[in-house]
């Protein structure tokens, strides 16, 4: 079976270069070996050194030297607001105590879903909004190599 061996960040990846993709939830790009198919069928076996966070419009270098482009899919999420960035900051801290894997962005917190965090920051004042978007949490103080910016 033909291996995925090294991973090529999103700048570095020249759309011209890829033959292929796949389009992958959170818990499969954050995997270091795993078998896997393309959008277009190809079986492949992601065969990495470590762990490593892969994102949207990263590619994985085949060992034949074919690229497939990674697509972040979309899938449950749950967006988190707040009337002001205080009260959304708040929230933000109950969410990290808990050890939550969470996006963050200007304006929203978006989080798996969870019935019992979504009554908690109902609780603290948030506002909760089921919806579908690729979710990329933040990947904490303490990890190593990507960067989402």
């Amino acid at each position: 079976m033909t291996r995925a061996v090294s991973v090529l960040r999103r700048p570095a990846v020249k759309t011209a270069a890829v033959s292929d993709a796949i389009t992958l939830d959170h818990e499969a790009r954050g995997r270091r070996r795993l078998a896997m198919t393309t959008d277009a069928g190809l079986d492949f076996l992601l065969d990495l050194p470590r762990p490593m966070a892969l994102d949207d419009g990263d590619a994985l270098a085949l060992e034949d030297g074919r690229l497939v482009l990674v697509r972040a899919a979309e899938e449950e999420v749950v967006e988190i607001t707040a009337a002001t960035p205080l009260r959304l900051a708040k929230i933000a801290w109950h969410l990290g105590n808990r050890h939550t894997p969470a996006e963050v962005t200007e304006d929203a917190i978006y989080v798996a879903p969870d019935h019992v965090l979504v009554e908690m920051v109902r609780g603290l004042g948030g506002t909760t909004r089921p919806m579908k978007r690729p979710f990329r949490p933040e990947l904490g103080a303490y990890s190593h190599g990507h960067d989402h910016g």
